[in-house]
């Protein structure tokens, strides 16, 4: 029998129930996304973020446009979106340059943890100490014995100051004492021909950029510059591994990023979306494998996790190379 008090009573709860978990989630998006990639067209920060922005709209019901906005290394962008409405309508696209960039700069126009809500890290790009496959240095300890044998005379080639490269061989330095050179270049484009034709020693560099000259047989690498081994080459050591460096590491990643503030339930429905799509065999074996990448979808938590111990650790290699700071 139809009991018309429970069913008003019952109305009456549900329109007063504040609008979050699940109803939160059903009413979020009604409109489009705004998809800001702090950089230039062009590259794996643009390219990953196209490829979301392709997927998503299936599953969230609303389109998903991406926007570059390029500027100050990264600064640009991100600072749109750290002001942005926490809605869930305007995403930012971060590589960890987020958390490089306060390491460089003096004085930033936003906080890189309190302004954002930590989505979900998508994948990271390994970073591949290698050599001219002319040269005679075949392991990671004849590169060490040779740069204390004779200090000042071994070189590494960066993309510039403040380059991902440029933190990775300080922070060989200050692990190992060894006297290396850093040799600038302006863009990552320099590098390669300089290893090549033996004007600098070695480098640390990605491995998309590294692995056709590795396998065309022109450089060698002698390890890899993250944590831990890689599937595309499994045999490759660690630098941990090769040079009894026990916590060097360093590598590129990319995640998602929302406005400080913005709910809850919008970052756990856009969290478990991201999830789904970068975990999925085929979108792995199409887009993540050929750049010699690794998926490293999370929870909100761990991305957290990660860029507070990546603050610490470009601020801390930043000081002792005494980079500069603008």
């Amino acid at each position: 029998m139809f009991d018309r008090r429970s069913f008003l009573a019952s109305a009456a709860a549900l329109a007063a129930a504040p609008v979050t978990g699940v109803r939160a989630q059903s009413v979020w998006p009604n409109r489009p996304i705004r998809f800001v990639v702090p950089l230039a067209p062009g590259g794996w920060t643009d390219n990953i973020a196209r490829l979301l922005a392709e997927r998503l709209p299936a599953a969230l019901g609303q389109p998903v446009l991406v926007e570059n906005k390029p500027g100050a290394g990264g600064n640009v962008g991100t600072d749109f979106v750290a002001k942005a409405p926490p809605d869930g309508y305007t995403w930012l696209l971060s590589p960890n340059n987020h958390v490089v960039s306060p390491s460089l700069f003096v004085k930033m126009p936003y906080d890189p943890l309190r302004d954002f809500e930590a989505v979900s890290l998508i994948n990271s790009v390994p970073f591949i100490l290698a050599v001219n496959s002319n040269s005679q240095i075949t392991s990671m300890n004849q590169l060490l014995a040779l740069a204390r044998s004779k200090p000042g005379q071994v070189t590494y080639g960066s993309a510039g100051v403040g380059s991902p490269h440029h933190f990775a061989g300080e922070l060989l330095r200050s692990m190992t004492g060894a006297d290396i050179v850093h040799v600038p270049y302006k863009g990552a484009s320099g590098i390669v021909p300089a290893l090549l034709s033996g004007e600098i020693t070695f480098t640390i560099g990605v491995i998309n950029t590294l692995l056709p000259l590795m396998r065309a047989g022109r450089v060698r690498a002698l390890a890899v510059a993250g944590p831990s081994r890689i599937r595309l080459l499994p045999d490759l050591p660690t630098m941990a591994e090769a040079g009894s460096l026990p916590g060097y590491s360093i590598d590129a990643w990319y995640g998602v990023l929302l406005p400080g503030g913005t709910p809850r339930p919008i970052v756990d429905r856009l969290n478990a979306e991201i999830v789904r799509i970068v975990r999925d065999p085929q979108f792995i074996r199409d887009h993540i494998d050929p750049i010699g990448g690794e998926v490293v979808a999370s929870t909100p938590e761990r991305y957290i996790e990660i860029m507070k111990a990546d603050l610490a650790k470009y601020e801390k290699i930043a000081r002792a190379a005494n980079m500069n700071r603008e």
